[in-house]
């Protein structure tokens, strides 16, 4: 069998041509850059201790040592992951059950991150979510 001059060329063009595209695949698989990914874990979130200062009178102050608990929002907010459930329950259309479930929520899953973590909560769906939005903050 006998290969032509145009058969020839063409299968030296071909081969060329495979081992052109081999080398330009291959290029760069063995100095191939790692993967850089950068996440920011959150352990603890601070919070504020306020220790009663020692009274030098010998009668004891009546009013409770406050603590980070105790402390309101500074915008008036109920915070989520501190209030208590009478706090909660002073939210509009949270009453004893659900803010029950909203502590219970808060003690097995962790602390709320942002408001809208609130509808994990079984019970409440985005219309009451919708009432709450603005009324709630976390810490």
């Amino acid at each position: 069998m006998k290969i032509s001059k145009l058969e020839l060329i063409s299968l030296i063009l071909a081969a060329a041509f495979g081992a052109f595209a081999a080398g330009w695949f291959l290029r760069g698989a063995s100095s191939a850059q790692p993967v850089r990914v950068e996440t920011e874990h959150l352990l603890a979130q601070p919070t504020a201790v306020v220790l009663p200062t020692a009274q030098p009178s010998a009668t004891p102050d009546p009013s409770p040592a406050v603590t980070a608990e105790q402390t309101p929002a500074p915008d008036g907010k109920i915070d989520l992951n501190t209030a208590t459930a009478e706090e909660l329950m002073t939210l509009p259309g949270i009453g004893e059950k659900r803010a029950a479930d909203i502590i219970a929520d808060r003690e097995a899953n962790g602390p709320f991150r942002m408001p809208e973590d609130l509808a994990r909560v079984d019970g409440i769906g985005e219309g009451i979510l919708e009432g709450l939005i603005d009324l709630v903050t976390v810490s």
